[in-house]
């Protein structure tokens, strides 16, 4: 695609204005960031199927950002490229054409965080 984004640049820009919101207003940020790292704590659920349920989501509601940071924490938190691919896959029944879109956006981010680890 010649209008690829760099979804690992992406990532990267995105926590870096989530930072700069952050000194801007630092109470509600803090309960977000508390609010995240309660959220995908593993419980029942593991921090990589958490993940995954993220990604699925941020397909569905078209949030590029949001599909960087979570290819990125799932890859992270252990899940697989075949997993991630799967949960594409999910989030491409539940929302139709446009998640086709977004979910070929995730499957082009995953492909350049294994890139990148390479």
């Amino acid at each position: 695609m010649s209008d690829a984004k760099n979804f690992p640049d992406l990532e990267k820009q995105v926590l870096s204005r989530i930072g700069l919101l952050g000194r801007s207003i630092p109470q509600p940020m803090k309960g977000f960031m508390e609010l995240h790292e309660a959220a995908v704590h593993p419980g029942a659920l593991s921090t990589a199927v958490k993940e995954l349920i993220a990604l699925g989501i941020a397909i569905a509601v078209h949030c590029e950002g949001c599909i960087a940071c979570h290819v990125h924490d799932a890859l992270k938190a252990g899940a697989t490229p075949e997993q991630i691919d799967e949960a594409i896959a999910v989030a491409l029944m539940m929302g139709g054409g446009p998640a086709t879109v977004y979910g070929s956006m995730a499957h082009e981010a995953l492909q350049q965080f294994l890139a990148q680890s390479k």
